[in-house]
């Protein structure tokens, strides 16, 4: 079948010249070797396979002969050195992708190879700076925190084309909400935020909120509600029936003396714990006492007589 150039530049076949550019632009800043000091040699074959690609496709007679005919048409052809409808050479080196990104970028290979070396926050002493994350809060129902969630969130920003006009452009951003996350939990979407000229594109964070919910609260992996109970209850017995948040009915007994301030901890019906699969913490029901307003003497007598009995 031999290299689909293509899919090396995550598009397809009914791609016009400028999304070529665009996704050249893209991927080759992404790749570039001293922008991945920590895995160089993948980078590299990522940057001589993506800087091959654009070499084939942004020239409209290579990529006439590749559409017909494939890679094999293309290398099989002898090489003219025209940079129209000429062959294209047997051996694609690292020389001819740093050539292509330096063309494309205005700078010489030398000065990007270097001199522009990338930090790990993505800046370079003379090359384009990376601005501080973006963020913006994600607010999420407890049911979200407790079940887990996918959520889509539909972006727009300001990126810089070939030719350093800015546009606008929308994308679908799906972030997996995972059981037990917690508020402040942050997700990172690198480059997707603003571009501007002359510097590389913020990332992108989401930072998770927690909405108020009716009934529950959150307290660490522990789940606190408040619940009112009569006096008659609190001493001779009661149920609390509750809705879970993954939806279950649950009934719990509480056969024990209430006393106001009285804490029930109901075991692993709390929120799960991210990063212990299974494991939940506790469900915590505080108790208030409602005592009546006024007795009958009959119920004053009576009530005298089983507390002293």
């Amino acid at each position: 079948m031999g290299v689909d150039y293509y899919e090396i530049l995550d598009m397809d076949r009914n791609a016009t010249d400028e999304d070529v550019k665009k996704s050249y632009r893209k991927l080759a800043m992404r790749w570039h070797p001293d922008k991945n000091p920590t895995n160089k040699k993948e980078a590299e074959a990522k940057f001589k396979e993506i800087s091959e690609a654009y070499e084939v496709l942004s020239d409209p007679g290579k990529r006439q002969i590749y559409d017909q005919h494939g890679e094999e048409g293309l290398k099989n052809r002898p090489h003219t050195g025209s940079s129209n409808g000429g062959g294209f050479p047997n051996v694609f080196n690292p020389r001819n992708a740093e050539d292509i990104f330096a063309e494309f970028f205005g700078g010489s290979p030398f000065e990007f190879g270097r001199s522009m070396r990338f930090s790990s926050d993505g800046t370079g002493a003379s090359g384009p700076k990376k601005p501080p994350p973006v963020e913006s809060k994600l607010p999420c129902t407890l049911e979200e925190l407790y079940n887990g969630s996918t959520r889509k969130m539909k972006i727009s920003r300001t990126v810089v084309d070939s030719n350093s006009r800015l546009l606008s452009e929308s994308e679908i951003l799906t972030i997996e909400v995972k059981p037990g996350w917690k508020k402040g939990t942050k997700i990172t979407f690198p480059d997707k935020g603003n571009e501007q000229l002359n510097q590389l594109p913020a990332d992108l964070v989401f930072v998770i909120d927690e909405k108020d919910h009716n009934i529950f609260k959150r307290d660490g992996n522990d789940l606190t509600m408040s619940r009112k109970v009569k006096l008659a209850e609190a001493l001779g017995g009661t149920f609390v029936n509750l809705t879970t948040l993954d939806g279950r009915e649950l009934s719990i007994r509480v056969p024990e003396i209430v006393s106001p301030g009285y804490e029930k901890v109901v075991s692993k019906e709390g929120m799960p714990i991210a990063r212990e699969p299974g494991n939940k913490g506790d469900l915590r029901i505080k108790f208030e006492v409602k005592f009546p307003r006024k007795l009958t003497q009959d119920q004053k007598t009576a009530l005298r007589q089983a507390l002293t009995g």
